[in-house]
Parts: C-alpha cells; sequence; structure tokens
C-alpha cells in the first residue's frame, strides 16, 4: 500500500512467510492425532498410544486434535514471535484509523477526483469540511500522482480542468483554492451528480 511505513508492512508479511498461522505452529509443536477406518469395526478408530503422554490441542474449526511434543523454550520463542506480530497489526491499525484516514480511509489509487458536496452546511461545518479536505491533500494526496477538485455548487467550480500533477506547489495551490470557496454559493438539486460526471470525463482518473 503507497501511504504506509514499508517498513512495518514488510515486517507484517515477512511474519506471514515465517509460518505464524495456526495449522503452521502446530506443524512445528507437535503432530496430528490420526484416526483411521478399521474394516471390522466399521468406523474410524483414533490412535491410543499418545492418549495421556502429551499435551493436547484440539481444534475448534474441524476438531482435529494435536500432540504436542516441543519444548517449553521452543513455544516461548513462538510467543515471542506472536506477540511482536500483534504489536505490528495494533501499530497498522492505529495507522490505519489516524488522521485523514478516519474519515477517508487510505487513498490507494494514483489519480483521483475529489468532489466537493457541502450541502447545506453551517459556515462551522463549513470550516470543518475544508479543515479535513487540507488535511487529506497534504496527508494523502501528496503520495499519489495525478488529483483534481471539482465543487458540486450550483455553477461547478473545477480547481483544474483536468487532473493534475502531485506536487508541493500544486497541494498547496488546492488548499488555497478550497479555502477561497464561498460558503453562500448554494448547489442545485442535480448538481452533485453533475460534478460525478464531470470527475468522470477524466479518463486519466481511477476515483
Amino acid at each position: 500500500q503507497p501511504l504506509i511505513s514499508s517498513s512495518k508492512w514488510l515486517q507484517l508479511h515477512g511474519l506471514k512467510r515465517k509460518k505464524l498461522s495456526l495449522s503452521q505452529i502446530l506443524s512445528q509443536v507437535g503432530f496430528q492425532h490420526r484416526k483411521d477406518y478399521v474394516t471390522t469395526l466399521g468406523k474410524l478408530v483414533a490412535s491410543r498410544y499418545a492418549d495421556g503422554l502429551f499435551p493436547q490441542y484440539k481444534r475448534a474449526q474441524d476438531g482435529s486434535v494435536y500432540n504436542l511434543t516441543a519444548k517449553k523454550e521452543l513455544i516461548l520463542h513462538f510467543v515471542d514471535r506472536l506477540m511482536g506480530a500483534i504489536e505490528l497489526y495494533k501499530q497498522r491499525m492505529e495507522w490505519l484509523t489516524s488522521e485523514s484516514r478516519q474519515i477517508f480511509g487510505v487513498v490507494q489509487e494514483q489519480c483521483i477526483v475529489i468532489v466537493l458536496d457541502f450541502g447545506t452546511a453551517s459556515p462551522t461545518e463549513f470550516d470543518l469540511c475544508r479543515d479535513a479536505l487540507s488535511m487529506v491533500l497534504v496527508e494523502q494526496v501528496t503520495q499519489i500522482a495525478k488529483f483534481n477538485l471539482i465543487w458540486a455548487a450550483q455553477d461547478l467550480m473545477k480547481w483544474q480542468q483536468k487532473s493534475t500533477p502531485v506536487s508541493k506547489l500544486t497541494v498547496k495551490s488546492a488548499v488555497t483554492w478550497l479555502w477561497k470557496l464561498d460558503h453562500m454559493t448554494v448547489a442545485s438539486h442535480t448538481s452533485s451528480a453533475e460534478a460525478l460526471l464531470e470527475a468522470m470525463s477524466d479518463e486519466a482518473v481511477s476515483s
């Protein structure tokens, strides 16, 4: 994903490759308690030689039983690795639900148009919306390739005629344009649909 610190996400993927799923861990710390079909009895019968010899773990998903043979040191090794993985996922979730991502999610597309529809927002709400939009421009749009803004007002207003390459100057220009919008401009009943159609008319735009 383009916006996360790559080191954290690579660590998560690395942990997956290093066999930290439940099935993979069980295969390294023990062996499955097997059943086989006994013709004379006409049913599946589980071996009993391991009963009482090993601690056993029963998987809730499929009811399979594993005999655990690993020493305490190996179990603690997996505990440490799992705790590390949990911490990385917690950091990932905190990142995904922080700042502009909490409102807009993660912008993954490389060319976007943001359609602004403020409806009947009060002056205070109007400014809050512009604060949030400024945040997403600075935090996320700066990480992609091209963007544009279209305001769904009575007469559609576009920051640029077509999606524009991202740079510090273009993002600063977009934020300035956003804060010069007139709150008193009234939208029509069809302005939102018209703004969306206008956004989709740019063939370069993916979202």
